[in-house]
């Protein structure tokens, strides 16, 4: 199909025409399918982003500014779609391994991206915990990293990788805590985030 045609199914679909539509979604479904298909998702999945674009389509058809491009917003709409879906179905993230132990950052649930503000504001967050993180004491960051690995250790194991009585493993936590919950209200955070 050339540029002049598209142009024109575009514009008669935006018009309400259900056969410009149906036209459409004959050319176009292939190339859907296709890319939904190099996503490591099930076939529900793949099925609920290829319609996933075409509501998007539906709702947004009257702003393409060049329906000439119609392959390539369909295309990259449904990359997007899967990819949140590939995100959404991952469980947890290790970020940073410590011996044979994986810390845990956090959920993929977390990981909202589709919205600049809540994004902008993760990553400000993000970077004033990294700061209030790194004024720690060296062998306070090994206790915060090893009380939040996965699978969890016992206050022997962690007496026994940090070189801290075991007695002594709870209160540092709470004190440890205590002063970054305070650091971070300094910098702005809500209450809660050490909690």
């Amino acid at each position: 199909m050339n540029a002049n045609q598209v142009t024109v199914l575009v514009r008669q679909a935006s018009e309400g025409d259900s056969a410009a539509w149906e036209h459409l979604y004959a050319e176009y479904s292939r190339l859907l399918w296709g890319v939904a298909r190099r996503f490591r998702l099930d076939e529900h999945q793949r099925a609920d982003a290829v319609q996933a674009t075409w509501l998007k389509l539906l709702e947004n058809i009257d702003d393409i500014r060049d329906p000439a491009c119609l392959p390539g917003w369909l295309a990259t709409t449904v990359r997007r779609i899967c990819s949140d879906k590939v995100r959404a179905s991952q469980r947890e993230k290790p970020v940073e391994v410590l011996g044979e132990w994986r810390v845990v950052h956090q959920r993929a649930d977390d990981d909202d991206d589709t919205c600049p503000v809540r994004s902008l504001i993760r990553r400000e967050h993000q970077a004033a915990v990294r700061l209030v993180l790194a004024e720690l004491p060296e062998q306070q960051k090994q206790l915060l990293q090893l009380l939040h690995a996965s699978p969890a250790l016992s206050y022997q194991e962690l007496s026994k990788l940090t070189g801290m009585p075991v007695g002594s493993i709870g209160p540092t936590r709470a004190r440890i805590l205590a002063k970054l919950r305070s650091a971070l209200q300094a910098h702005g955070l809500v209450d809660g985030v050490c909690a």
